[in-house]
């Protein structure tokens, strides 16, 4: 079956990279002309308001000049993101990962799989065939929509045992994230009979040396950033993955997913969505340093979708209060429940939120607090949309075209304008030939 149902693109492609693989004689510090590995980071959600708001997020307020942050640095282009048709102009992030995995369009909810729900070859499968080694680490579960889209194939993103288990197939060498339901005592002896070893505590990620690792360190998802600030999981998770897939000379792919961007904007949680967004600009931080020591790296970076319509400036403002941000101490979600079973919430919540509240938002507040924990969350979003100037227009994804990022060699292939498919047979393009047999 072909990779590719862009076949100009492709002889564009090839012209533009005719010297072969990365077997050319460089030096030490010039890239080759096309990469031994690939990293692919996605920011689940991460539409374009996310890392404008972002950059005043981390604006140094002493300054005159708004600073760059590594979105700035890295931008080359941008990405359309419909899925097939019969899903409309807006896509869920199964159908997007499985555009980015495979270079083909399905619908809604699609795990690798075309409209007919027949199987899509994805990259990681490919790269792995061609005996480079292949991970994947995320914030999410990691048999979530977009990582499952680059290891697995089904009808449905929902059937998340299934995904499990047929990770046992993959032959991935690292999986790093979330997920702990989802693989019970059973599958995990399947997956150690295969060689993997497994772990689930945060701390003894220091302790594996060699591949296979079936690492996975939450229920679910893994803690909000905003809640564990000085964490920092998923740059641990990346650096990790690289030290280990890096141990194969023919090279490797990696995904990396700043998942939970996406669950934040679908809360419409503009504290908790930043602090998701630092998170990933550390992890996008230590992929870039990986590419200044390996020249010989390509990192591609890109959303899926975006999630919330999120709008920096709302009602008519002509302003947008990020000071505020930076001062909320934990997540919506642990103010609200620290609110709901606080005896002196009132105070709790304002050290949190790192301001005084006014009588109207306590009256409000004091409202919510009686209708439980959700209600309390939402409301205390509210005060913090209020106050930043925070806009949004759904708690469901948009149609919007969404930023590409990269380095490395063979970077300047995803400048300007493409479908998200096209970054998908950019990078095919960029694996290696198969060996011929030998006469």
């Amino acid at each position: 079956m072909s990779f590719t149902k862009a076949p100009l693109l492709l002889l564009g492609i090839s012209l533009l990279l005719s010297t072969p693989a990365w077997a050319d004689e460089t030096g030490p510090t010039k890239a080759p002309s096309r990469p031994k590995n690939i990293v692919i980071m996605i920011g689940d959600g991460m539409g374009p308001s996310y890392t404008s708001a972002y950059r005043y997020y981390k604006d140094n307020p002493d300054t005159e000049e708004v600073e760059q942050t590594v979105f700035d640095r890295l931008l080359v282009g941008m990405a359309s993101t419909y899925p097939a048709s019969v899903s409309g102009y807006v896509t869920d992030s199964a159908a997007a990962a499985t555009a980015l995995a495979t270079g083909v369009k399905s619908y809604n909810g699609a795990i690798s799989v075309d409209t007919q729900k027949q199987p899509l070859p994805t990259i990681l499968e490919k790269a792995k065939s061609l005996g480079l080694s292949t991970g994947v680490a995320v914030t999410s579960q990691i048999n979530h929509a977009t990582p499952a889209a680059f290891l697995a194939h089904n009808e449905s993103r929902k059937n998340y045992d299934a995904l499990a288990l047929s990770y046992l197939e993959t032959n991935a060498d690292v999986f790093l994230g979330g997920g702990q339901k989802y693989f019970p005592p059973a599958l995990l002896e399947q997956f150690k009979a295969k060689g993997y070893q497994h772990i689930s505590r945060f701390e003894d990620l220091a302790s594996i040396t060699q591949p296979k690792v079936l690492g996975l360190f939450a229920e679910v998802q893994l803690p909000w950033a905003i809640d564990e600030k000085d964490a920092k999981k998923l740059s641990t998770l990346t650096q990790k993955a690289l030290s280990l897939l890096s141990q194969n000379d023919q090279g490797f792919v990696l995904l990396v997913e700043g998942s939970l961007i996406d669950w934040a904007g679908h809360n419409n949680d503009i504290a908790t969505a930043m602090g998701e967004m630092d998170e990933f600009s550390n992890a996008i931080e230590v992929v870039e340093q990986f590419v200044r020591e390996h020249p010989d790296t390509l990192m591609v970076i890109t959303a899926d979708h975006n999630t919330g319509g999120l709008s920096i400036g709302v009602d008519g403002n002509y302003s947008w209060n990020p000071e505020i941000l930076r001062n909320i101490s934990a997540s919506t979600d642990t103010l609200a429940l620290a609110a709901i079973t606080g005896e002196q919430w009132q105070a709790d919540l304002a050290r949190g939120l790192g301001f005084e509240l006014s009588e109207e938002e306590v009256a409000k507040l004091n409202v919510a607090r009686m209708q439980g924990l959700e209600t309390m969350a939402v409301a205390i979003r509210h005060v913090i949309d209020k106050r930043t100037d925070t806009g949004w227009t759904t708690d469901g994804h948009t149609g919007t075209d969404v930023q590409v990022f990269a380095a490395g060699p063979a970077s300047e292939l995803f400048n300007g304008h493409q479908d998200n498919t096209d970054i998908a047979n950019k990078i095919f393009s960029l694996l290696p030939k198969p060996k011929k047999p030998k006469s």
